[in-house]
């Protein structure tokens, strides 16, 4: 009895161990620098499905010149269908919040205003972007519900393991659909060999036909 004890709470151990390590990947948020050219866009995407709340930060960061003016940028961001959900011109830093209503391909691009400083050269902007459980307020979570410690870690792992249900679920769903247009189009491409074929061989017969009708016109067989 003792064996079997130790033996479950060993497989349960790595499985906590699991659970935590993902939990900690999933709200773990890391600023992403992006240097953008003098005369260009540099851009940022992220696949997302419906129903995920964004959240973003970003801000131009300062070089090692003392007393050196910031160079101000402009930003967009963009819905996979083109809907414009965020702009902001000739600013040093922003933000953005939105909750995705379309899944697919969202876009962050951000540009230097040459128009307002000549001669400006390459500025550094730092992105912080958070989606789905990262981009949760766990602190007013724990306020509200007045939860602390142990409660807020096992609720913050539900959340996780709820993100990646989802997840699991949504790359399901891509999965029969890509395998729904794999067959479509494996039948579409067998019947255009079967058509090929079948004009080939036509082609063919009436080839023979008429080479051998011209070649008795002309009596040579």
């Amino acid at each position: 009895m003792a064996k079997d004890i130790n033996l479950s709470s060993r497989t349960r151990n790595p499985l906590l161990l699991l659970l935590c390590f993902t939990t900690l990947m999933l709200l773990r948020t890391e600023a992403v620098w992006l240097t953008i050219p003098s005369k260009g866009t540099k851009c940022m995407s992220e696949e997302i499905q419906t129903h995920v709340v964004v959240l973003a930060d970003y801000y131009v960061v300062a070089d090692d010149v003392k007393g050196h003016q910031l160079q101000t940028i402009s930003a967009k961001v963009t819905s996979p269908y083109g809907n414009t959900l965020h702009q902001n011109e000739n600013v040093t830093h922003g933000q953005f919040a939105f909750t995705t209503t379309e899944t697919g391909n969202y876009v962050a691009c951000f540009w230097v205003d040459t128009k307002r400083q000549e001669g400006a050269g390459e500025t550094t902007i730092s992105l912080e972007w958070k989606t789905g459980i990262a981009a949760k307020d766990w602190d007013s979570v724990a306020r509200k519900e007045k939860i602390e410690g142990v409660e807020l870690e096992l609720r913050k792992l539900e959340g996780a393991v709820e993100a990646i249900r989802d997840n699991l679920i949504y790359l399901k769903n891509r999965e029969a659909e890509m395998r729904e247009v794999s067959e479509t189009t494996n039948a579409k491409v067998a019947w255009f060999s079967i058509f090929s074929l079948g004009v080939c061989i036509l082609v063919s017969v009436l080839q023979l036909w008429y080479l051998k009708r011209f070649f008795r016109k002309k009596k040579l067989i």
